[in-house]
């Protein structure tokens, strides 16, 4: 009778679910689109200071300012200071290595040699993302023909991708700073709750409603995680936003993963589940516990939101663990009347949804202690 009315009420959700989400789409592709104005904006704003800057102080090649500008101002102060070091950290090498080569040999094999120098040392120095940056500079302090000393057009080329990523970053921070610190506490909000979507479509069909869905919420799960990946990266170049921040943000990530990773251990449990006797004798408190645990996710999203994990949920995960477990013993004894294929799956569910109860409340607590929240031990 309860798989009955979870079937039921599962299609009620289904059918009121996709006005929902239109709703939301349209809302996020609208905030998307401000987000891309915006960006718009920031980069034009930042291209023409650099050209009007340039024309101010007689720059010569002015225009590579612009380029610089345009090339590392990102979509975030986080991920621009980044762009912003391997870009100057790439001119400089290419700089010192292509006025050093032009002293001696004869094109194109100082040329080359130059060019070879330069990925080596920014592969020894782990600045990979640098070693293109600086075989384009070395190519223009060695290929381009102007008149006067090398040197001089090697300092004119630092210059001016100076004067790009100084006017960059001051746009990127004064005008509309988006920091990537707060997209990603945002972002993994959003991560817990698909993660809560695919553990009910997983439990669905262990239960006996396959959800039509999964492969779909597996996948935005997925999508989420490796964004909020980028998100961290380049948060961990912008000023701490206060006590235990990137603690707490690598914190989540890190738990995000291994909450994933273990949902997909749980889906590959019940897959190709065609025997669903044994999960009615675990009713109700399996029914029981997917919905706690489905609530855990909703209740560590909504902390994160607030920036506030010492408030424990409302439910007790552990005693929805007891009363499986003891479900499960109570329903031994009836093991003979189904496959033993069917009992080790019900075993390994079981198994995977303790480990998942118990990440998702480590997730809060962990978090909280590196923030430096009053310890507690709900």
């Amino acid at each position: 009778m309860r798989l009955t009315a979870n079937k039921t009420g599962s299609g009620q959700q289904l059918a009121a679910k996709p006005r929902v989400e239109r709703k939301q789409h349209s809302g996020l592709l609208s905030w998307e689109r401000q987000r891309l104005l915006i960006h718009a904006a920031k980069t034009a704003l930042a291209a023409g200071l650099c050209w009007s800057l340039a024309m101010r102080f007689g720059l010569p090649d002015g225009y590579w300012g612009s380029i610089s500008a345009i090339i590392v101002l990102q979509s975030n102060m986080g991920a621009t200071v980044s762009a912003s070091r391997n870009r100057i950290l790439g001119t400089l090498i290419g700089a010192v290595l292509g006025f050093s080569f032009s002293l001696f040999g004869a094109l194109p094999w100082n040329f080359v040699l130059a060019v070879l120098a330069a990925v080596i040392v920014c592969g020894l120095l782990g600045l990979r993302t640098s070693s293109r940056l600086a075989g384009v500079t070395i190519a223009i302090v060695m290929l381009v023909q102007k008149p006067g000393p090398r040197w001089e057009l090697a300092m004119d080329r630092v210059v001016e991708v100076v004067l790009g990523i100084v006017v960059a970053l001051a746009v990127t921070t004064l005008v509309l700073p988006d920091r990537a610190r707060l997209r990603l506490r945002d972002g993994l909000a959003k991560e817990y709750e698909a993660l809560g979507a695919f553990f009910d479509a997983i439990l669905e069909d262990f239960r006996g409603a396959p959800a039509d869905n999964l492969p779909a919420l597996r996948n935005d799960a997925l999508a989420m995680l490796r964004a909020n990946n980028q998100l961290l990266e380049a948060a961990r170049n912008e000023p701490s936003g206060g006590p235990g921040w990137r603690e707490g943000l690598g914190t989540l990530s890190q738990f995000g993963r291994s909450v994933f990773d273990a949902l997909v251990a749980l889906e590959f449990s019940v897959k190709d589940t065609n025997e669903f006797g044994y999960a009615r004798q675990l009713e109700p408190a399996l029914g029981q516990l997917t919905a706690d645990i489905r609530a855990g996710f909703r209740h560590v999203a909504g902390c994160i939101r607030d920036w506030r994990f010492h408030v424990p949920p409302t439910m007790n995960l552990e005693e929805d663990i007891a009363q499986l477990e003891a479900r499960m013993t109570a329903a031994r004894p009836t093991g003979i009347e189904f496959s033993q294929a069917e009992i080790l799956r019900a075993y390994a569910v079981q198994l995977h949804i303790k480990q998942i109860a118990r990440l998702l409340r480590a997730s809060r607590v962990e978090t909280s202690r590196a923030i430096g929240e009053a310890r507690d031990s709900s």
